[in-house]
């Protein structure tokens, strides 16, 4: 079952202008991919889209997120920028980087081969299974948002939306914005609750609990 989309999904977008939304042009095409790990879990229940909002700093060491960095390692081109740091919003309310469950990994948009390596993981993230099966890949890994050149995608959502930090108060997409804010150096990856503490079934190789 969906858990609350985002209170914390940084206000990304369920207020986006009809305008806004035209504008942006999603970085995948949410198509069935060759070589997805995803195909090998296919029998087993997949989980559903779940959206876990942080609330707190937590320094704890998060074994799923931990796991998710080594496979990116191994199975990515771009270069490890960190997980946890204490990024409080307000009371009960923080960036998944405060509780150690996200990763940034640099990837450059500028650079054509850096900008088609992150194309290239979003689509195996949210591409279908081998029985259809939406957005396999990142639900069996337990993964909940992605962010990437001012685009937003949160468990829940079909697709990628505009990120709200490169809009205007009009709804438009800014033309300038911070390269780093408008995460165009690298690549945002957050993950659930069960997910960062590797109790999906990507990690576990067996039927979530």
């Amino acid at each position: 079952m969906l858990v609350r989309l985002s209170a914390l999904a940084v206000g990304l977008t369920l207020s986006l202008s009809v305008a806004a939304a035209h504008a942006y042009e999603s970085p995948v095409a949410y198509t069935a991919v060759a070589k997805n790990p995803a195909d090998a879990l296919a029998e087993l229940p997949l989980e559903e889209p779940t959206y876990d909002p942080a609330t707190r700093c937590s320094k704890r060491p998060k074994p799923g997120m931990t796991a998710l960095v080594n496979w990116l390692g191994r199975h990515a081109d771009g270069v490890f920028w960190g997980t946890y740091r204490c990024e409080k919003w307000g009371k009960g309310s923080a960036s998944l980087h405060a509780e150690g469950r996200a990763v940034d990994w640099a990837l450059d948009v500028a650079v054509p081969a850096q900008r088609k390596e992150a194309e290239r993981l979003i689509a195996l993230l949210l591409a279908p299974d081998k029985l259809g099966q939406p957005q396999a890949l990142a639900r069996r890994m337990g993964v909940e948002e992605i962010i990437w050149d001012c685009g937003y995608w949160g468990a829940g959502m079909d697709r990628f939306r505009p990120y709200s930090p490169c809009l205007s108060k009009k709804g438009k997409l800014k033309r300038k914005v911070n390269k780093t804010i408008a995460h165009r150096d690298h690549l945002h990856i957050g993950m659930t609750k069960r997910g960062a503490a590797k109790k999906t079934s990507f990690w576990t190789r067996r039927a979530s609990s």
